[in-house]
């Protein structure tokens, strides 16, 4: 896989200080996501009022639109300290076990990734969440017994990509579950302009929009942009963002004015030129351009459909007559299109 890493929403492990720094800390200096905020602000200032801990919460939605950020405000908001983890690392029951032993009242337990979370592993949680309580089995054998282990209140936070694939009695006991979605070209523009204070580049409205623009309404993916830009306007300018400085820049990066990159214009043009617009299953587009059939899902489909590029159907994926205008290619699909 040789694709621009430039557009991918997940945070490079280099970018993870430098994020840390630009990401706001209160709900009042969250930009965009409205309607999750406001009901975010409810939520937080009844627990405050009532003495107790944050209700479970769940965020769910692409990559990159600000689900860690939100579970650091939550327990900034709350005055609570926050531990953060990740599904894939906590391999045995144990593991957990003794995470959540270690808990402190109020406290947030983040879980990125929470869909990935094993089987047993899960189990363990549902008391922990229902009752604060730790179900451990000492002994082996005939001997073996159970014992309940009290918890403090505590809260969990999770975040995930894929809600489909987390299971009903782990998604049941989160009192809360907001969706993400793609910020507005103005929200992602306030975000770049604060971005570029902090890190004192001089720019104008114009470079920051072209920047907006481009930035796949994934507030990761524009900061990303605005570090490239940045550099580009120091190497090949005087070191001003203007509107042809962020095009140039973009431009080199192989970013066209819509945002997209190489994969995203790869993927349409297979399901165009190779599969007659679609309908085509996911795995076939994958092998098609030798790329992960997960990258495609959760980095480029969302956005392709996001700008209504693509049709996602029960037969597979179709191009819509947008994207053949999009890659200046003339419109011949028939509505009956063919799975491959």
């Amino acid at each position: 896989m040789s694709h621009n890493r430039n557009l991918l929403p997940e945070a490079e492990p280099e970018e993870a200080a430098l994020d840390r720094a630009l990401r706001p800390q209160r709900l009042d200096d969250l930009i965009g996501q409205e309607r999750v905020r406001e009901n975010l602000r409810i939520l937080i200032e009844a627990a405050k009022g009532r003495n107790e801990a944050l209700e479970h919460t769940l965020f769910y939605g692409p990559p990159g639109l600000g689900k860690t950020t939100l579970a650091h405000i939550c327990a900034n908001e709350m005055g609570a300290p926050i531990r953060i983890t990740a599904g894939p690392a906590i391999e045995r029951a144990g593991d957990l076990a003794a995470i959540l032993s270690n808990l402190h009242e109020k406290e947030v337990l983040f879980i990125d990734e929470i869909h990935r979370l094993g089987k047993v592993v899960e189990e363990i949680l549902y008391p922990a969440m229902e009752d604060f309580a730790l179900d451990l089995v000492i002994g082996q054998g005939p001997g073996a017994r159970t014992v309940r282990l009290s918890l403090p209140h505590f809260t969990i936070i999770g975040a995930t990509t894929r809600l489909a694939l987390l299971s009903a009695p782990l998604r049941t006991r989160f009192g809360a579950v907001y969706r993400l979605d793609f910020y507005e070209q103005a929200a992602l523009a306030d975000i770049v302009e604060r971005a570029a204070r902090s890190l004192k580049v001089q720019m104008a409205p114009e470079g920051r929009d072209e920047i907006a623009r481009r930035g796949r309404g994934t507030p990761r993916v524009a900061l990303r942009l605005l570090r490239r830009v940045r550099d580009y306007a120091q190497v090949r300018g005087d070191g001003i963002i203007t509107a042809s400085i962020a095009a140039e820049a973009l431009s080199l990066l192989e970013i066209d004015a819509m945002g997209l990159d190489d994969l995203d214009r790869r993927v349409l043009r297979a399901i165009i030129e190779k599969f007659e617009g679609g309908p085509v299953g996911l795995e076939t587009i994958a092998a098609s351009i030798g790329e992960a059939s997960d990258t495609i899902m959760d980095v480029v489909e969302p956005y392709l459909l996001q700008l209504g590029f693509i049709d996602r159907t029960p037969r597979g994926r179709a191009a819509t007559r947008l994207a053949y205008e999009h890659l200046s290619l003339p419109y011949t699909r028939t509505e009956q299109g063919t799975l491959f």
